[in-house]
């Protein structure tokens, strides 16, 4: 499904919603076809049918030149995800979307996430930009990398992230509060171990210890705290890698051949949450689910952007981030060389 972009309007921000988390994770959909037709003919058919309805976002890469890739290489693929922090009380994202993705001023991207799939399909490497990172955005001088959504939409946040690690962004997905929760209602809520009891000043809500079954109202309350928490938005971070692992896990262990009307339900609510960039075809898709068959949670690495410290600038409380550690990170991860 490819959807016309609305016209790009300048409007002025009324405020600032909590932060919370809205994991983008395409890579699901991938697998849950591979769960949902074991057969080559079934994983075509079901990559062609629903990968029809995925909203592709056209014109989401910046013009201009482009980071090459490495001359070691391993082949395989970038994705950029990022959750948005839609200030639209309507989803802005997938098939049930009906409000403008991007607007000046009025989103920001909350979660941003690098995920590489290795050449060989035998791994898949996941780092965490967060979002208070200080970084150059181009044609806006430095600020929080989450305000290049907010100027520029997916255009500059891609260019601010191929800047930032000096290496390519294949493909670009995206999901709204509405789709994360709907995403965690899906599979019936996620259970999270809370390793400790905190309260969240800023919601004014109590955690306990303990494992907890959270659905979608309780799930982006619990991504979404960083006041109360020791390492404040590197810590927020941890979290939100824990319940991916825990959503993926939930995708993965409810759909099957056993379970059809079970299979169609998450693959709706999938398409219906996530918007790709218009450059992922169908053949893209089917790729992934081929890829993706066989890999379980030991075949992912989890990593955060390494940070040199935090302070004040511009009045801002920001991360300042190692870049050069950062770049020889993903470089390692796009060669093969990263363990």
């Amino acid at each position: 499904m490819t959807v016309q972009w609305p016209r790009w309007e300048p409007r002025r921000s009324t405020g600032r919603p909590h932060h919370l988390l809205r994991a983008a994770l395409v890579l699901g959909l991938a697998a849950v076809l591979a769960l949902l037709g074991l057969g080559a003919g079934a994983v075509w058919w079901g990559t062609n049918h629903y990968g029809d309805q995925v909203t592709r976002i056209p014109d989401a890469f910046p013009a201009g030149p482009r980071p090459p890739r490495p001359p070691a290489h391993d082949g395989g693929t970038t994705f950029l995800l990022a959750g948005v922090d839609s200030r639209s009380g309507r989803p802005t994202t997938g098939s049930d979307a009906t409000a403008r993705l991007w607007t000046y001023g009025a989103q920001r991207s909350d979660t941003l996430m690098l995920v590489h799939l290795s050449g060989d399909k035998g791994t898949v490497h996941v780092m965490s930009l967060p979002r208070d990172s200080w970084v150059p955005v181009p044609g806006h001088g430095s600020a929080k990398i989450n305000a290049a959504f907010s100027w520029g939409g997916p255009p500059l946040m891609i260019q601010t992230v191929e800047q930032l690690t000096e290496s390519r962004v294949d493909h670009f997905c995206v999901i709204d509060w509405n789709g994360f929760k709907r995403l965690t209602d899906s599979v019936g809520g996620v259970p999270v171990t809370v390793h400790e009891d905190s309260y969240d000043s800023a919601r004014q809500r109590h955690w306990t210890a303990g494992t907890h079954v959270m659905h979608g109202d309780e799930a982006l309350a619990y991504v979404g705290q960083r006041h109360g928490l020791p390492g404040g938005d590197l810590d927020r971070i941890k979290r939100q890698q824990q319940f991916l692992r825990g959503l993926v896990g939930e995708i993965r262990g409810r759909v099957g051949l056993t379970d059809p009307l079970g299979a169609a339900r998450m693959l709706d609510a999938i398409t219906g949450t996530v918007s790709v960039d218009d450059r992922m075809s169908n053949g893209d898709l089917r790729g992934l689910v081929f890829g993706l068959r066989h890999l379980d949670a030991s075949d992912a690495r989890f990593a955060t952007a390494p940070v040199l410290r935090s302070e004040t600038v511009s009045g801002q409380s920001a991360l300042v981030l190692d870049r050069e550690k950062l770049r020889a990170e993903w470089r390692a991860v796009e060669t093969g060389e990263a363990e």
